[in-house]
């Protein structure tokens, strides 16, 4: 059991957080020469966002990319990709490299091998990740009984992303697949609000990942896994 790091207040938090990702991106850049962030949508990242939007990194060498998306226009208030343009890709980071997951198809179903292609351009192992956690127990679009979630979860799937159609969220979505997410030097959870405590002290219990699809990033050794929360 990983224990969180607790911050006295969200804005700690983001100081921290937005720190940590900085100085590994920035190592990257060193070794390596690029360096990748995969980034998840809703109201909780977004001071994060904004935060790393002022790092003084070289992004035009550092790729950013989501977690997942829910399938509607860019320009929708709903979209993953809207959040980021509009919180990160400014400022210092308006330079990196954006890989969105929202396609022309209709259905993402119907885009997963396509964007396959796409987000081949990415390197290997992300430098880090940035997931949520939902009071169902989901991460990135991981949700309980969705009908492609043992896809979404298989470790042996060959694609990067799935197509999901959640039974408890609107939006049919894309998502970076698990075996995907796990190709990270670092993942963090990033989590606020109390009620989120109790979520994730369940989520260490020893009952099925498909019931808490987040135990699959909880119980895991294939990459370092931090938890960061704040009420």
């Amino acid at each position: 059991m990983i224990t969180p790091q607790v911050f006295s207040d969200r804005d700690s938090l983001t100081r921290q957080l937005a720190s940590q990702i900085a100085e590994r991106l920035s190592a990257d850049l060193r070794e390596f020469g690029t360096a990748s962030l995969a980034v998840s949508g809703g109201r909780t990242p977004v001071d994060l966002l904004q935060r790393l939007s002022h790092a003084e990194l070289d992004w035009s060498r550092i790729w950013v990319t989501l977690v997942d998306e829910r399938w509607v226009d860019v320009n929708d208030e709903a979209s993953n990709e809207r959040l980021v343009r509009d919180n990160l890709l400014i400022h210092q980071a308006a330079q990196a490299r954006f890989i969105g997951l929202k396609t022309e198809h209709d259905q993402p179903g119907a885009a997963v091998a396509s964007l396959a292609v796409t987000l081949s351009a990415l390197p290997d192992r992300f430098s880090v990740v940035v997931l949520g956690m939902g009071e169902d127990g989901h991460t990135a679009s991981f949700f309980p009984g969705a009908a492609t979630l043992a896809d979404c979860l298989d470790l042996s799937n060959p694609m990067p992303c799935c197509a999901t159609l959640p039974l408890t969220a609107p939006h049919a979505r894309m998502t970076l697949t698990l075996k995907r997410i796990l190709a990270s030097r670092w993942l963090v959870l990033h989590l606020t609000g109390a009620a989120k405590l109790g979520v994730l002290a369940q989520a260490w219990q020893d009952e099925p990942i498909e019931l808490m699809p987040v135990r699959s990033v909880l119980k895991q050794d294939q990459s370092p896994l931090a938890i960061y929360f704040a009420s």
